[in-house]
């Protein structure tokens, strides 16, 4: 298990952008609020320490993970937000609800990704049982919260450099 070798709360600071100017979005499921709200948790604490002001940060809450790509398409449509962090749990059970609900959060915030050229940060845990969503969001492999609000962030500064040189052509 790649989670099992890293703790997702470790990153380089050197390596961040400073989110002074940042406006940053996070959609967050309600289900499993036990480990949404620490995912939760770990993205503000992770965006206020990297510079991102608190006003900058709009919190929203949406049912659950099915529902999370039209919340962050939401916030792209209807907010200034330079980035989104889509936060959400999705438990294995005894039936293919699980498969169902993994694929269409996960296809639907990559649509809102490309879509909207917009990073949405895709923070859905699916995990085989609750202990492992709990080793995920703030127990002993780090928070995933924490992961990737640091990914929206590079991924908001990326767009701003890549737009600060406008076009340029290519020659062999």
């Amino acid at each position: 298990m790649a989670t099992a070798l890293r703790n997702l709360s470790e990153y380089d600071k050197d390596f961040v952008p400073n989110g002074a100017d940042f406006k940053v979005g996070i959609v967050v499921s309600e289900w499993n609020d036990s480990i949404t709200l620490n995912l939760l948790k770990g993205a503000k604490e992770a965006l206020l320490d990297n510079g991102v002001k608190e006003e900058n940060i709009l919190v929203r809450f949406v049912p659950g993970a099915f529902e999370l790509p039209l919340g962050a398409q939401y916030m792209c449509e209807f907010t200034d937000v330079d980035g989104v962090v889509a936060i959400g749990v999705v438990i294995q059970g005894e039936t293919k609800h699980f498969d169902f609900v993994c694929d269409g959060a996960t296809q639907g915030i990559k649509d809102i990704n490309l879509k909207y050229n917009t990073p949405v940060a895709f923070c859905l845990l699916t995990d085989n049982n609750i202990q492992q969503s709990i080793d995920r969001s703030g127990g002993k492999h780090g928070n995933k919260g924490i992961e990737c609000a640091i990914a929206c962030m590079k991924m908001i500064d990326l767009k701003r450099q890549f737009k600060s040189v406008g076009k340029i052509g290519y020659s062999k």
